[in-house]
């Protein structure tokens, strides 16, 4: 249906379907902020954005690149969802130029201040919410539209961001309510197609035990998930915060248990879904140990966002871009490499927390890793994001 369904179109073929140009920029974006960075981190550079340094970084990586991502992924799904036409050329270069302005605002909101920065750039996620709304409301596809929701809760959470860091400095409250967001969503799509990939690989393998279907205990995981997170927004360091973490990080390990990850070996495609997912409940532990005052909060959060985040995404857009250009559903070497890659920077940048002698090597690993993850990404694929389809 989709292959009939394009062939109507004329321009180029970068813009032929939303994951194209917001999966090979919003890579090209990732591996490159984190270039910049590192020597900002370390005030070897002056940026010009009116964000407190680390907050520039907190909120390009959630509400820039995971947000091309969620785009990506959004566009193209909704399509099959709901029958209708894919958003092609003019109204998805508006679209993705409305991205592209944002990042360009807030790199230098300092200069035009953050008011006019703040709503040039929160427009993106408004318009990608209106547009996945509009085509699913059309297509009367309803029970998808708590992805809606949660694209408009994520919208709000941004502009939170630009407020709470123009009000207080720094974005304390709107990082993690960012954070929360998309884990969540990972957690609600995640636990629909990782199984479901899954079972379809293990079906045509030798038979054995199958991933269990989206049930009860799928449903109470994701209610525990939004009830706990949204406590751990507004009261992180609370003792029953971490408490309840835990219980809803053991609930996750089960979970993902459930979905027989331990056979995937031979397909690193489905593979590396099961270990990024595996960062979901590593996020809830160590977020409950630094409830409890063992350790610093920051080590859960870039478990969810190096390491669920990270590799999700990156799992994501190289299956969604190999299925739909007509390649072969297979990892190639240089997928291994990135891989490889986004784990490494994600287990270096919670090792950076955790042993805090080497934290500067670490940071370093991690930063270095990152952008060879994303960019070797963008390399990698982009023949495939700049051709047309195969047929």
């Amino acid at each position: 249906m989709s292959i009939s369904r394009l062939r109507d179109y004329q321009g180029p073929a970068l813009f032929s379907y939303g994951f194209r140009p917001f999966f090979f920029f919003g890579s090209v974006y990732a591996g490159a902020i984190m270039l910049v960075w590192l020597p900002a981190f370390y005030g070897q550079l002056q940026l010009s954005t009116a964000f407190a340094p680390r907050d520039w970084h907190v909120h390009e990586m959630l509400f820039g690149y995971t947000a091309a991502v969620v785009a990506g992924f959004l566009l193209t799904a909704v399509p099959n969802w709901t029958g209708r036409l894919p958003l092609q050329g003019r109204p998805l270069v508006v679209l993705f130029s409305t991205w592209v302005a944002g990042r360009i605002a807030v790199s230098i909101s300092a200069w035009i201040g953050w008011g006019p920065a703040a709503a040039i750039e929160s427009l993106f996620l408004i318009l990608l919410a209106a547009a996945a709304g509009r085509e699913i409301i059309a297509g009367r596809k309803w029970g998808n539209l708590k992805i809606v929701v949660i694209i408009s809760l994520l919208a709000a959470g941004n502009l939170a961001f630009h407020f709470e860091a123009h009000l207080s400095g720094l974005a304390e409250n709107a990082t993690r309510v960012g954070v929360a967001m998309v884990i969540i969503l990972i957690a609600l799509i995640g636990g629909r197609v990782i199984p479901s990939f899954t079972r379809n690989w293990l079906a045509r393998q030798v038979p054995g035990h199958m991933p269990s279907p989206f049930g009860r205990f799928d449903v109470l995981t994701m209610v525990l998930t939004v009830f706990v997170l949204a406590l751990w927004a507004a009261r992180p360091l609370d003792r029953t915060t971490g408490w309840l973490l835990v219980a809803c990080g053991f609930m996750h390990i089960v979970r993902l248990l459930r979905w027989a990850g331990y056979r995937t070996w031979a397909d690193r495609l489905v593979l590396i879904m099961h270990v990024a997912y595996a960062f979901v409940p590593a996020g809830f532990i160590l977020s409950a140990l630094s409830a409890l005052d063992l350790i610093a909060p920051s080590a859960g959060i870039h478990a969810w966002t190096g390491g669920a985040i990270g590799a999700m995404t990156l799992a994501v857009m190289s299956r969604a871009t190999l299925g739909h250009t007509g390649r072969r559903l297979e990892a190639s070497p240089a997928t291994h490499m990135i891989y490889a890659s986004v784990i490494v920077a994600a287990l270096a940048r919670v090792g950076a927390v955790l042993e805090v002698d080497h934290t500067e090597v670490l940071l370093a690993v991690a930063g270095i890793a990152w952008a060879t993850a994303f960019l070797g990404f963008a390399a990698a694929y982009s023949v495939a994001f700049w051709s047309p389809r195969r047929f």
